[in-house]
């Protein structure tokens, strides 16, 4: 079987300013081009754009991930693909991979089989410099802290309060925490410090929301670097950087053009985590795709209560988008894994535990149908071990909810495997729909966080300590409980216990921190251990990658 690379690398590629110019009647002096395969869209030229008043989001979204798979991306590339085969002008948006899972363990973020976006080793590595802008401008802040502490500290910077870290693009266990300015007076003053991944930085979530250049710069300044020794918030614009910060990251805000393997275009930019931030694409790429196309097939991270709810009561609420339908991603041998059944045994045809598994399905159902009130296709990504009395069982236990099954074969088939699933999306974006909040801006920042857990975990209550509460209600009387909540919790469960499969309920979900995102406008509500600098494995996806003699990439997926 030909590994994702060896298809990519097969693809017969069209030259992107003649695609950009045959799909969507954009010259190419509107393009900034990366070679002949990537390029970026003016950001004067997509201001230029009008609106489309009829245009339909469709958000792929996912039962709880497994160690089994589920492919969102996958399906994701897949329904553009078989929306374009059946006539529809349609577009994707995606988020940028992160280096660190790409060396990693996770792998990319460029689909896989016949339903791919490429050139996917590009993509997948430092396509057009987005993260190492971003990288940069977050690092010049850093930078310009440390420097305005070295040089008589006329802001009162309390060293033991300083919320901001420095970031990279790589999985680095070792620069968690540790202690910078070393080494006598000329090297500034001495305190604790330490990385976080690209993706989980803030000007990441910024850039992803923000809605222009003037709409960026402003939510840079707001960034919450540390406190004085009254109390007082820092901000970026105290420090004088949020200007040199946007100048680094103005190129990077022009959303990135690429192709899927049947030559249909697809927007990637940006890519905030999925759990300490909202794990979607830009804000820009998915308005200026809304603007060109009648059908936008976008992904949110993680299971659907986490990617989706953030989309929808982050994304959507901050940038007022109404999804007309959703897609809810599964494999069989995911259901099976949630029904109790090892790794290794998910091969095996278990009807029971598909069945018992299948209480994970029913729990993200309800939420997108019931609490989103937004129709839903439940989409099987298909795989050839799975069983004709599998499939079935799930048509009938589907059906049982109300709910439509397509088997979807776009691994294997590219868009006309998934021709079946694009119909039924196009007849349930004709729908009326209720589209809805779990919860409303007026709401306190605890009662936010209250409907999360009751409504979408399954959970019985919340709880905190009492310095949380106090944090809680501190924030909230200094004005940010309009913010959104942003619950930072483990992808693998309802609950904040991974181990916890299936659809738990009855649960408490603890805050256990709570960190104010001021630029990005949310507030990030840490129940459970969240990494935000991961670590390599043992054996890291690094160890197969290589260069051949003719410098073809090999070994990447």
């Amino acid at each position: 079987m030909r590994s994702d690379i060896d298809i990519a690398q097969a693809a017969t590629l069209e030259r992107i300013p003649e695609l950009v110019q045959m799909k969507l009647g954009i010259a190419d002096d509107h393009l900034y081009a990366y070679g002949h395969h990537k390029a970026k869209l003016s950001l004067k030229h997509i201001a230029s754009l009008p609106a489309k008043k009829d245009s339909k989001l469709i958000l792929v979204t996912a039962i709880s991930p497994t160690p089994a798979g589920e492919g969102k991306t996958t399906t994701t590339v897949g329904l553009g693909d078989a929306l374009c085969k059946i006539g529809k002008k349609s577009l994707i948006c995606l988020r940028e991979p992160s280096l660190g899972p790409v060396f990693g363990m996770k792998g990319g973020a460029t689909g896989g089989g016949m339903a791919q976006v490429v050139p996917m080793e590009d993509i997948n590595l430092h396509f057009t410099g987005d993260f190492g802008a971003i990288a940069l401008a977050h690092n010049l802040l850093s930078a310009m802290l440390d420097n305005h502490m070295h040089h008589g500290n006329a802001l009162k910077i309390d060293s033991r309060r300083i919320v901001w870290k420095r970031v990279m693009d790589m999985n680095d266990r070792a620069l968690r925490q540790m202690v910078v300015g070393l080494g006598g007076t000329a090297n500034s003053v001495p305190r604790e410090d330490g990385f976080d991944i690209v993706v989980a930085s803030e000007v990441m979530a910024i850039f992803c929301l923000a809605t222009s250049l003037a709409d960026l710069k402003q939510r840079l300044g707001r960034i919450v670097v540390a406190y004085n020794t009254d109390g007082t918030a820092v901000l970026a614009a105290d420090l004088q950087a949020h200007g040199a910060m946007t100048a680094l990251l103005k190129d990077a805000m022009a959303p990135n053009i690429a192709q899927t393997l049947e030559n249909n275009l697809a927007f990637i930019h940006g890519g905030p985590f999925a759990n300490i931030a909202h794990g979607c694409n830009s804000v820009i790429a998915t308005q200026t795709a809304l603007k060109l196309a009648d059908y936008v097939v976008t992904e949110a991270g993680f299971g659907a209560d986490l990617g989706a709810e953030k989309f929808i009561d982050i994304k959507c609420r901050k940038a007022g988008l109404k999804p007309a339908a959703v897609v809810l991603v599964a494999t069989v041998r995911a259901l099976k894994y949630h029904g109790g059944v090892p790794v290794k045994e998910l091969g095996t045809e278990n009807l029971d535990a598909l069945e018992k598994g299948m209480v994970n399905l029913e729990r993200h159902l309800k939420n997108i149908r019931v609490h989103f009130g937004l129709p839903c296709v439940v989409a099987i990504n298909h795989r050839t071990e799975d069983t004709a009395a599998e499939i079935a069982l799930l048509e009938k236990t589907c059906a049982a909810y109300g709910a439509q099954v397509v088997v979807a074969k776009h691994w294997a088939h590219g868009g006309a495997g998934a021709e079946d699933l694009a119909h039924a999306v196009v007849k349930l974006c004709e729908q009326a729909n209720e589209f809805k909040f779990v919860y409303q801006d007026q709401d306190s920042l605890w009662d936010k966080v209250q409907a999360i857990a009751r409504n979408i975990y399954g959970a019985k209550d919340i709880s905190a300590d009492a310095k949380i509460r106090g944090q809680i209600e501190k924030l909230q009387e200094q004005g940010y409980g309009h913010y959104p909540v942003c619950i930072a919790k483990t992808q693998y469960s309802f609950s904040t216990d991974p181990k916890l499969l299936g659809a738990p309920e009855g649960h408490t979900l603890n805050i256990r921190e709570v960190r104010l995102a001021a630029g990005a406008e949310f507030i990030v509500m840490v129940c459970g251990d969240v990494m935000t600098m991961p670590g390599l494995p043992k054996v890291p996806s690094a160890h197969a990658i290589d260069v051949d003699d003719q410098g073809n990439i090999v070994g990447l997926f």
